[in-house]
């Protein structure tokens, strides 16, 4: 469910970003898509360290989509490829920095040392607490949706849960995200103006923010900017100031 305590926003406590651009970014270059990946993690990289500096207590990174199966095998190879180098060569320096690793999404058509790597980064920084970076790895907010039903179903069929007791932050327990809360803010860089079944039950409240830039060259000014937008909204949660219902 939103945080209602504090309607004048200032700093979020979860920001969510769909990391749009990269294969964009290395066409304009006359690079393959790939290379725009490798640079999209130097953006990573930054915006970890930043957010961590902000004091946001989530981040969450769309990585990869349910949907990017359709893309052609040699990307998809190197994208699981690219995660796998990211975990080697920064978990380290995560650790140390306090970070907290959790990865969402569906765990079913990973490769066993991926997955293994996954879980081991996820028990090596589970004590961390200075910031949580959410990875969304194969995921899809529908899957998602449809996965936290078919637990339910499955709990109310061995008696573990009650059909009558079921109601919204029930069902949000059931939901890869259900341990954290919903993010405050979502930003999608490249200037394309789309969800992509991202978080989509944990949006519903959320403020947007579209920069044109593209994720590869996504850094802390761009972070500030939308940090900075996001500051001059009022959240409502679907009703109206104070002002409005006095008079």
């Amino acid at each position: 469910m939103p945080q209602r305590d504090d309607p004048h926003v200032g700093v979020p406590r979860h920001v969510a970003i769909i990391m749009d651009g990269n294969g964009r970014w290395a066409g304009q270059r006359g690079m393959p898509r790939t290379f725009g990946h490798h640079k999209g993690v130097e953006a990573v990289r930054r915006i970890v360290r930043h957010a961590g500096e902000r004091s946001i207590r989530t981040l969450t990174l769309f990585a990869f989509s349910r949907e990017n199966w359709g893309r052609p095998k040699s990307e998809i190879s190197e994208l699981m490829s690219i995660l796998r180098r990211f975990i080697r060569s920064d978990l380290g320096e995560l650790v140390e920095a306090g970070v907290n690793i959790r990865v969402i999404g569906c765990r079913d058509e990973l490769d066993p040392d991926l997955l293994q790597m996954i879980e081991d980064a996820e028990q090596r920084t589970r004590h961390n607490t200075r910031l949580r970076l959410v990875l969304a790895f194969n995921y899809g907010g529908r899957d998602e949706i449809v996965r936290a039903a078919r637990r339910m179903a499955e709990a109310a069929a061995s008696g573990e849960l009650d059909p009558a007791t079921i109601d919204e932050a029930c069902f949000a327990s059931y939901l890869d995200t259900g341990a954290w809360g919903d993010p405050d803010l979502v930003i999608r860089t490249s200037g394309e103006k789309r969800i992509s079944n991202f978080l989509l039950w944990q949006s519903a409240y959320a403020e947007y923010v579209f920069p044109a830039v593209l994720w590869p060259d996504f850094g802390e000014d761009e972070f500030d900017k939308a940090l900075a937008e996001y500051a001059k909204r009022e959240r409502r949660f679907g009703t109206v100031p104070e002002s409005i219902v006095e008079s």
